[in-house]
């Protein structure tokens, strides 16, 4: 699946919103540790909580543009958190991917402003229609330039149950808009 850089708002900017640093990325083995959870069998997610950042959010499908470009929730609901609904959903085995908005044109925080905050060990919760609730634990969270985004890393498939969750992020200019994406890792640990 080639799905190219994503999510770019043009937006007024007084400060940037959080980035990564350098510890969250993957630097050991155990970064990519393996989930001794089962794979749950598909079933849309409706909300992504994401406590130590304070993001509790409906979820929404999006696709991809007509240029393979994956879309982000519509601008005017910048609350919400979109899911690539013809991919794998949260929870079941392969890779879910999950997207928001940084900001809004105005300015104003959308549902991941504070995910480049987020630090390995911190967990996401998304609440399924099957009434099941899918637990993450964060692997890493690294900042990618856009025009060198690692797709195949990104959105490739391990085979087990992961997910990524992917806003702008890294510097912010009015002639192109953010010139990075903040990408976190996470890997289902728990489903309660």
């Amino acid at each position: 699946m080639a799905i190219g850089a994503v999510l770019l708002i043009n937006g007024v900017h007084d400060e940037e919103p959080p980035q990564p640093s350098a510890a969250q990325n993957f630097s050991t083995s155990a970064d990519l540790a393996r989930s001794t959870v089962h794979p749950l069998p598909p079933a849309d997610p409706v909300r992504l909580r994401i406590a130590s950042i304070g993001v509790n959010a409906p979820m929404t499908r999006v696709g991809l543009d007509a240029a393979g470009v994956l879309r982000a929730p519509p601008p005017d609901k910048p609350s919400l958190a979109g899911w690539y609904g013809d991919g794998t959903p949260p929870g079941s085995a392969g890779t879910a991917i999950t997207t928001g908005h940084v900001d809004t044109p105005t300015g104003d925080p959308g549902v991941f402003y504070n995910l480049g905050a987020l630090t390995k060990g911190a967990t996401i919760e998304i609440s399924r229609e099957d009434r099941r609730t899918a637990v993450f634990t964060v692997r890493a969270v690294e900042l990618y330039d856009r025009k060198k985004f690692p797709s195949k890393k990104v959105y490739g498939s391990s085979g087990r149950p992961e997910l990524r969750l992917i806003t702008c992020g890294g510097t912010y200019t009015k002639s192109t808009g953010y010139l990075s994406n903040v990408v976190v890792y996470a890997t289902l640990t728990a489903v309660p």
